[in-house]
């Protein structure tokens, strides 16, 4: 844990952190206590507050994020914080939390601003409004949300940064096929996952924390279709239009075995699902890769084909090895795409 020493005579600690887990419970004499894990940047501890009461030290909760002030000592081989006070953060604390879960490389408002950017670029007006219009309506959500439950970018910001990162690679694919429909693709592109705002229930943290009852029964691509349709109804977007983006949403997934309703049937919705996946596999490579040392194997992973992966040790100067994940703790202002 990054907590500081601020009594040197008692060893008392102070810092803030996140509350992982909590649990109300009971000594052997009846007394209440918090039973608590505690993480920040620097890790994360087993902690106790003896004798809470709520209506004097205050209410907390999973995933909030808190300053804490205790002391350390040693219990059944591990450390155990005793907490001798804590308060929830404010924005007075300049804290966020992005330092305590991992997090998107890149500012969630920058990138939904490129985002933007793109869209306010249209020559479509129909593609434009629509688009626009449904970025309005989810902008709260989406500067948070993760893009999965536990594979591909299930991190903090992750839906923002999957949907940029597939924006990126459709613009430079349309540059490469200029007898793509730019914007039709870019739309697809920013459309394709909209209904995981839906599909996941996601605490203030942007993990994810299991899936919705509409998610598992409806999921994103239908439910993304559907969103448009209604969405496109109420803008007065025509007909041909609604029809080709909810294809490429239903579609994008590329084999009815990963969950498509059907396989992309026109060029756009064809190159919505390859960069789709290519950035998805790219992820999850780098991923797999954390923490293994060259010249080695990672372990075998079921979401790449149950394959492992060489760690060859050749990294661009550039990059400065970095795998684009910015862990808790890390500010991303040297992550590149």
């Amino acid at each position: 844990m990054n907590f500081v020493c601020v009594n040197n005579k008692t060893g008392a600690l102070e810092g803030f952190c996140l509350i992982k887990t909590l649990e109300r419970k009971l000594t052997a004499k009846g007394l209440p206590y918090l039973d608590l894990t505690l993480v920040d940047a620097g890790g994360e501890i087993d902690a106790k507050f003896w004798d809470f009461k709520e209506e004097l030290h205050g209410e907390f909760a999973q995933n909030q994020l808190v300053k804490v002030r205790g002391t350390v000592s040693v219990y059944n081989g591990a450390d155990q914080m005793r907490v001798e006070r804590m308060r929830q953060a404010t924005e007075k604390d300049e804290v966020q939390m992005e330092d305590f879960v991992p997090s998107a490389p890149l500012p969630s408002p920058e990138m939904l601003a490129e985002i933007r950017g793109a869209v306010a670029a249209f020559r479509d007006e129909e593609l434009r409004r629509l688009v626009t219009a449904l970025l309005d309506d989810c902008e709260d959500r989406l500067l948070y949300w993760p893009a999965a439950f536990r594979l591909h970018h299930a991190i903090r910001g992750g839906l923002l940064y999957h949907t940029l990162s597939v924006l990126r690679l459709a613009q430079a694919a349309a540059k490469l096929y200029p007898f793509a429909d730019a914007d039709l693709l870019f739309s697809g592109v920013i459309l394709h996952d909209i209904e995981k705002l839906s599909e996941f229930e996601v605490p203030a943290t942007g993990l994810a924390a299991g899936y919705t009852a509409y998610g598992n029964l409806v999921g994103h691509l239908a439910a993304g279709a559907m969103l448009l349709e209604r969405k496109g109804r109420e803008l007065g977007i025509s007909s041909e239009t609604l029809m080709l983006l909810e294809h490429m949403l239903l579609s994008h997934h590329g084999e009815p075995e990963f969950g498509c309703a059907v396989r992309p049937l026109f060029l756009e919705a064809e190159l919505l699902s390859a960069l789709d996946t290519l950035d998805a596999k790219v992820y999850e490579i780098q991923a797999a890769l954390e923490g293994v040392q060259v010249g080695e194997f990672s372990s075998r992973h079921w979401a790449l084909d149950n394959r492992k992966f060489y760690r060859h040790g050749r990294v661009p100067e550039e990059s400065g090895g970095r795998q684009g994940l910015k862990e808790p703790g890390e500010t991303g202002e040297e992550d590149g795409d």
